[in-house]
């Protein structure tokens, strides 16, 4: 396998284990290996953007340094603005004033991103793309990366979405379906993971306006689940390269333990990283290899795309 105008880059959600990412991203750029296309969910979607934008540490920055001074995730948050983490600061102030997004830079890089979100009226999952509204960039990062329950639904382009890893977690589909039929997925689970918890039905009064995006969290166990059986199954049959923790994770989702984060950063994502570059040959020949860049416009579909996703979960 190599890196050509056919691979993609595929990242994983997991809220703070996203952390994970930010450590291979950042050595990734390190080593100069850039791939013509990548989608993401949640974290990954939030994550990828600086990786698409070539600023090495500002994942990092927010998700550690940011969040050591500021303390954006806390039930404090969720009583005074009725979502567990301060949207204000990430969405508003992180991107405009205190690490400032390079949109240029974003818009001039020739590869793809989609960031995936719900839309929480058809519980379809949608692959939003955007290169030139930095408005636009924001809104589907932030509905990307909007937990169900614990933060509002979120709008782009009128239409109410939520955290795209409710029906896609992991797009490796939307990736081979795009045409990249091969490709590098950053999980923030280990090899074996799967949810232990039951699916329960969703009572009618939450998110009574939207019956579908019930019935979808209805089966998130299940759905997940049967995506990493997936994954495995790619990745055993050498259609995809994995990257993952070695070793279950200490890290919650909505982890404040900086030390936790810090060495999740700098012992799991950079060491992990830096194995895969020793032990697969996909790397070995082609990440340490200088000028790896697919030069060229690669094109693709609108910037709009929705689809089912796993299609025997959700009704029409």
């Amino acid at each position: 396998m190599k890196i050509d105008d056919k691979t993609g880059l595929v990242l994983e959600g997991g809220g703070m284990r996203g952390v994970f990412t930010c450590g291979v991203l950042d050595y990734m750029m390190d080593k100069k290996v850039w791939f013509p296309y990548g989608v993401g969910v949640s974290a990954g979607a939030c994550n990828g953007l600086s990786y698409m934008s070539r600023q090495r540490g500002r994942a990092k920055f927010s998700n550690i340094d940011l969040l050591e001074k500021y303390h954006y995730i806390g039930i404090k948050h969720l009583w005074r603005k009725h979502s567990i983490l301060d949207q204000e600061l990430l969405y508003e102030h992180f991107p405009k004033e205190i690490l400032p997004y390079d949109y240029k830079t974003y818009a001039e890089n020739s590869a793809r991103f989609e960031m995936v979100t719900t839309n929480c009226i058809t519980g379809r999952a949608c692959y939003l793309e955007e290169k030139h509204d930095p408005r636009r960039i924001i809104a589907i990062a932030k509905a990307s990366s909007s937990l169900p329950y614990v933060c509002p639904i979120a709008y782009v382009d009128g239409e109410p979405m939520l955290d795209g890893g409710i029906v896609d977690s992991i797009p490796v589909l939307r990736a081979i379906e795009q045409g990249y039929d091969k490709n590098v997925v950053v999980l923030t689970r280990n090899r074996g993971y799967r949810k232990k918890g039951k699916d329960m039905k969703i009572p009618h009064f939450i998110y009574k306006k939207y019956p579908r995006l019930r019935v979808v969290l209805s089966k998130r166990c299940r759905i997940y689940n049967e995506q990493l059986d997936l994954v495995e199954q790619l990745e055993d049959k050498g259609r995809i390269v994995v990257i993952r923790p070695e070793k279950p994770m200490e890290v919650d989702r909505i982890e404040t333990d900086i030390k936790k984060l810090t060495d999740l950063y700098e012992g799991k994502g950079m060491s992990v990283q830096k194995k895969c570059l020793k032990k697969n040959k996909y790397f070995k020949n082609k990440f340490l290899a200088k000028n790896v860049f697919i030069n060229g416009d690669i094109g693709g579909m609108g910037d709009h795309s929705c689809y089912m996703g796993w299609n025997f979960i959700c009704p029409i």
